[in-house]
């Protein structure tokens, strides 16, 4: 499709695609603290809590790309 493999396409989606709706995540968790009026430490909370996902999946690409080079 447009000159770009199959592979390419899915590189693409998995790096920028996934890094937006991890920002787009992020906005949301804003916006539930936001909302719920939840203070500074009850935002502090949910960010903890529902970005630690977001940070472990983060962190797997990394430990995979160091892995990928050590052999």
């Amino acid at each position: 499709m447009f000159g770009y493999t199959e592979e390419e396409i899915a590189a693409f989606g998995l790096s920028f695609g996934v890094g937006a709706f991890m920002l787009y995540m992020v906005f949301i968790i804003f916006q539930l603290a936001r909302e719920s009026k939840a203070g500074r430490f009850g935002t502090f909370v949910l960010f903890l809590a529902l970005g630690f996902g977001l940070l472990g999946f983060a962190l797997k690409g990394i430990i995979k790309y160091f892995m990928k080079g050590l052999d």
